[in-house]
């Protein structure tokens, strides 16, 4: 599953023809299948506005809000973002690059970021997400 996702990302990357939106199909599959939730990419806007992806449960629930920029852009520039301070306004939100993911938990970071090409650490995590998501 890591290794497909990153060879999509590659693939467009090396084209030099891709945009922040064209890496989200991979990034779609990739939490959908590390998390098991329904991942909808560009949901309807909401309460603190329109992130790139919503998580919802089973119950039909949201339980995470993620947002993606292009590769390379840098993450703590974009934190400190008109954008980004209405998004933490989520109860659990991912900020990425496709390649770099940092955690939000009522618009505090949690934990460091997983860095870049590791994607094995986002899965560990993932399996913590009760400490995560729910507490």
């Amino acid at each position: 599953m890591i290794q497909k996702y990153l060879l999509q990302i590659e693939t467009l990357l090396k084209s030099g023809q891709a945009t922040e939106h064209s890496y989200r199909p991979a990034l779609k599959d990739v939490f959908t299948e590390i998390t098991k939730l329904y991942v909808v990419n560009e949901p309807k806007r909401s309460k603190h506005g329109a992130p790139d992806f919503i998580f919802v449960n089973s119950s039909e629930a949201p339980v995470c809000w993620a947002e993606a920029k292009d590769i390379g852009v840098s993450l703590d520039k974009i934190e400190k973002s008109e954008q980004m301070s209405r998004y933490y306004g989520y109860a659990n939100l991912i900020l990425t690059d496709g390649l770099e993911f940092c955690f939000y938990k009522n618009g505090t970071k949690y934990g460091e970021p997983i860095g870049r090409l590791n994607l094995t650490i986002f899965i560990f995590c993932w399996n913590f997400r009760n400490a995560w998501l729910f507490t």
